[in-house]
């Protein structure tokens, strides 16, 4: 996914001071730069000569069609002044993205007494107008340019528009359906294409299957590049070269289904006929791909796909999540949970220098491919998204990994504040005992995400929605 497009808007008022305001736009322009997020700034320079939003419809409607032209994927209004709400009510329904509502606070009065820019009143009226024209939007405290809540605020906003921009675009490529007796796997594929726009592209597992002997069997740069990858990474004596030769051949098929079929995610049916037919367990092929932003996720689970899609987004895709079973708890600590898969968490998360390339521990036939191990700890975003009778909603909760028993898989024991909360909540739904994790806190991104997607709804349950309402405006976490 290419980078973030955000268009910079700053808007003014013709009462207040042009000058201070055209210092402003400056001064936060430089700020935003200076966080060093990776992203594009479409701003307003050239459109007139003060590159701002004020009060004329001929200068909106320009602003409009260069939004538009340029593609952005979120608009940003500071108030550089008291700021002009019709205008900036009329930008931001034209173009229907993610905004962002922010104004530098104001300095104490002149010695005459005089206001230069009144930033707090007009971004009072603004958001008013943006209700008027049912425009969702993203607010950040009136506070100044240095200060920490408007750094905060700024960050999250840009990680939910990604998030934002990365659920808009999603196609999930579906090798092969569901396995038969996995009813918690079933999905409304028509309605996640009428609620979310949300397309799903099935192939067969004698598609994968051709796919990766052909692959085998001509060679070439991307095979030699995966092979090559699993020698070095990997110890992979109990498997053999075969194995790690169509292990290889495997991960470049599914690679280039995705690329050919523009899917941001492969959901596969891994249980249990795919090592009927190839020899071979899937598990580092989908572990390989995650690492490379490409989430695959197991048993062919369509909402652990979009679940996938949406943290990854959420961390501006510089992290790779991993995709798991909560499956036992800790037979000592109340609050610990086994988060576990049989080989598929990204190889750069393993605690391991060179992890394990193993046989299947569940298999009576032993089908080779399962990347085994720990992975390291630390905090964690755990997340799903799931829903059922029309109702959808993605549950959020943070986690702090462990040093536990040894067990198979793909593993990381984690502790979380009062995991019979948790275990009620997940129990009763809509979720399943999959979830997504991430090394990083991604909730609040993927809480303000849920502003600007009709249908789905926020569901922390740690933090709680309070606690990240506070945080954003400058609380800390408890």
């Amino acid at each position: 996914m290419g980078k973030l497009k955000l268009g910079y808007a700053p808007t003014r008022r013709f009462v207040f001071s042009a000058e201070d305001a055209f210092n402003y736009k400056v001064i936060i322009r430089e700020k935003m730069e200076s966080f060093g997020l990776n992203i594009d700034i479409v701003d307003l320079e050239g459109l007139n000569s003060e590159g701002l939003l004020y009060d004329d419809l001929y200068n909106a409607e320009a602003i409009i069609k260069h939004f538009q032209r340029e593609e952005v994927d979120a608009v940003f209004f500071p108030h550089c002044n008291f700021g002009t709400e019709d205008m900036v009510g009329r930008v931001a329904k034209a173009l229907g993205k993610p905004v962002l509502l922010w104004g530098p606070r104001d300095e104490a009065p002149l010695e005459d007494g005089t206001r230069l820019r009144d930033t707090q009143c007009g971004l009072f009226a603004t958001g008013k107008v943006l209700r008027r024209f049912n425009v969702p939007f993203t607010y950040i405290t009136n506070s100044r340019v240095d200060d920490p809540v408007f750094e905060r605020g700024f960050r999250n906003f840009v990680a939910a528009a990604n998030v934002v921009k990365a659920f808009c675009r999603l196609r999930i490529l579906q090798i092969a359906p569901r396995p038969a007796s996995f009813w918690t796997m079933m999905c409304n594929e028509g309605e996640l294409l009428e609620r979310f726009g949300i397309e799903i592209y099935p192939i067969t597992l004698e598609d994968i299957k051709n796919a990766a002997k052909r692959i085998e069997a001509k060679g070439g740069a991307e095979l030699e590049e995966a092979v090559s990858y699993i020698r070095e990474q990997l110890d992979f004596s109990e498997v053999g070269e075969e194995a790690v030769g169509k292990i290889a051949s495997l991960k470049v098929a599914m690679k280039q289904y995705a690329v050919k079929t523009d899917s941001t995610a492969i959901a596969i049916q891994c249980w249990s006929s795919l090592q009927d037919v190839m020899g071979i367990m899937p598990c580092l092929a989908n572990a390989i791909l995650t690492d490379e932003q490409i989430p695959v996720t197991c048993e062919t689970d369509i909402h652990g796909a979009i679940t996938s899609v949406m943290v990854q987004a959420a961390s501006m895709n510089t992290k790779p999540t991993f995709f798991a079973d909560l499956t036992i708890r800790h037979p000592d600590n109340p609050n610990g949970e086994l988060l576990f898969h049989c080989g598929n968490f990204p190889v750069s998360l393993s605690a391991e220098e060179k992890p394990k390339l193993r046989k299947h521990f569940l298999f009576e036939d032993h089908s080779p491919g399962t990347h085994e191990g720990e992975i390291r700890g630390g905090e964690m975003t755990l997340a799903r998204f799931d829903g059922d009778h029309g109702e959808y909603s993605i549950f959020l909760g943070k986690a702090k990994g462990t040093e536990e028993p040894y067990t198979r898989g793909s593993y990381v024991w984690v502790e979380v504040n009062d995991w019979p909360l948790w275990e009620e909540k997940l129990v009763k739904g809509p979720y399943v005992h999959h979830s997504v994790g991430i090394h990083e806190n991604v909730i609040p991104a993927l809480y303000e995400a849920c502003n600007y997607i009709p249908g789905l709804q926020p569901d922390p349950v740690d933090p709680t929605e309070s606690e990240i309402q506070a945080w954003l405006r400058g609380g800390e976490w408890r």
